[in-house]
């Protein structure tokens, strides 16, 4: 059940990711236009398409990690036992929990003091708090993510645990 409401949520950032790409992908156009036609640009524009960008590629990244799509060596992994293979996963969540974990304090400490100080962009006035917060926001996905996965598999390790030991009680 909890997996679906994952994939489901997934698929909702995806397409607000798609939207963000194709507004900046306008706004990109727009500014050629206006460039190359009428003299003039729109004034902020590159750091709004920046900071879209941005969001896309740290809340893109959640959307990665749901999917279990992200880069992985696992040459050798594939020729380990599957008990090993599932510790293997553990570890690796456990790796990504410490490490989503940190970047999320970072960021989350950078893009209070940006909102605190009331920092905006130089061009489009952009708060700086909102592409500082999806760096933090995507980590934190990442991290629950990682969490759920972590216990998922300390569960089927248990599972495998389980077997070992009704084997060798049997023998």
């Amino acid at each position: 059940m909890i997996d679906r409401i994952l994939d489901r949520s997934a698929r909702v950032i995806e397409i607000a990711l798609a939207l963000g790409f194709v507004a900046a992908v306008l706004l990109n156009f727009g500014n050629v236009v206006g460039r190359y036609l009428f003299g003039m640009s729109l004034l902020g524009s590159d750091e709004v398409q920046i900071f879209i960008m941005v969001g896309m590629t740290f809340v893109g990244a959640a959307v990665v990690t749901q999917r279990n799509q992200h880069l992985r060596m696992d040459v050798l992994v594939r020729f380990l036992p599957e008990w090993m293979q599932t510790l293997l996963r553990i570890l690796e969540q456990l790796l990504l929990i410490a490490l989503a974990g940190l970047v999320v304090s970072q960021s989350w400490f950078y893009a209070s003091r940006m909102m605190m100080i009331g920092r905006k962009s130089d061009m489009a006035g952009v708060p700086m708090w909102i592409p500082h917060g999806t760096v933090a926001f995507g980590f934190g996905l990442i991290l629950l993510l990682a969490a759920w996965r972590s216990e998922e598999h300390t569960s089927e390790l248990q599972s495998h645990l389980n077997l070992v030991c009704r084997l060798l009680l049997e023998k």
